[in-house]
């Protein structure tokens, strides 16, 4: 008997997490959701009928749970998503040893241990599966106060590389680097209406990204749409990576 296939997305119950959730939803795309919110988790998964598990990524022993809880279902892994991220912005002199070690943890080593524990569902796979993490305009582009998340979102781009090397030609790997969304993740910024639109107008498109912008982009590159398309870190940031702004 063939197993069923369902695409993972750590983050689940996240803004982008659960804009992708939706639209793969629609699209027919069986799924497993993965969070640390139980209430907001639960809820998602019961309005879209899909499997769950709650955990937290600084906690290892989570991602082995995922892929327990994918083959208690009788399930394989056609695609993988880790929309997990944190926002720590400070000056050099005032971040501290465990918050470069809890950014690299949630944003770099969490994805490459999710990858992990999920490869074998993933080879066994009848579909073309792929992998998409999330990097950070703040990883091509300099910012200040951004040492903790750009130094992690950094790694998360040179493990998107290395990956997309190492699983080619099965298992095509991929990264969204958007810049500041619209999400709960970003809600103590977004308070500040006068810094929104400050921080918009840095933008040659002058607005904020919308988490079903990245969902949309995610939502193509784990399909089959996108086969030959791997190894890329895709920015999804109104132009602010590459472009001068006018005046």
């Amino acid at each position: 008997m063939s197993m069923s296939g369902k695409t993972i997305i750590y983050g689940g119950s996240g803004g982008i997490g659960s804009a992708t959730a939706r639209l793969l939803h629609a699209k027919g795309q069986a799924l497993h959701l993965v969070g640390r919110n139980t209430d907001a988790l639960s809820s998602l998964a019961n309005e879209l009928g899909t499997t769950y598990t709650v955990g937290d990524v600084t906690d290892s022993r989570l991602f082995s749970q995922v892929s327990d809880d994918l083959q208690a279902t009788e399930s394989v892994c056609d695609g993988l998503i880790y929309a997990v991220g944190s926002i720590n912005l400070g000056s050099l002199t005032r971040l501290k040893e465990t918050d470069f070690l809890n950014d690299f943890q949630v944003n770099a080593m969490g994805a490459a241990l999710a990858v992990q524990a999920a490869l074998p569902l993933l080879k066994k796979s009848s579909q073309k599966p792929s992998v998409l993490l999330f990097s950070s305009v703040a990883a091509v582009q300099g910012f200040s106060f951004h040492a903790s998340v750009g130094m992690a979102k950094g790694a998360v781009n040179g493990l998107t590389l290395a990956l997309a090397a190492e699983l080619a030609p099965k298992i095509r790997v991929n990264a969204i680097a958007p810049s500041l969304t619209r999400t709960p993740l970003a809600s103590n910024i977004l308070a500040n209406e006068q810094m929104v639109e400050s921080l918009a107008k840095l933008h040659p498109l002058p607005r904020l990204g919308e988490a079903e912008e990245m969902a949309k982009l995610a939502s193509f590159l784990v399909s089959e749409d996108a086969d030959w398309i791997t190894g890329q870190v895709i920015s999804v940031d109104g132009g602010r990576s590459t472009l001068r702004n006018k005046g």
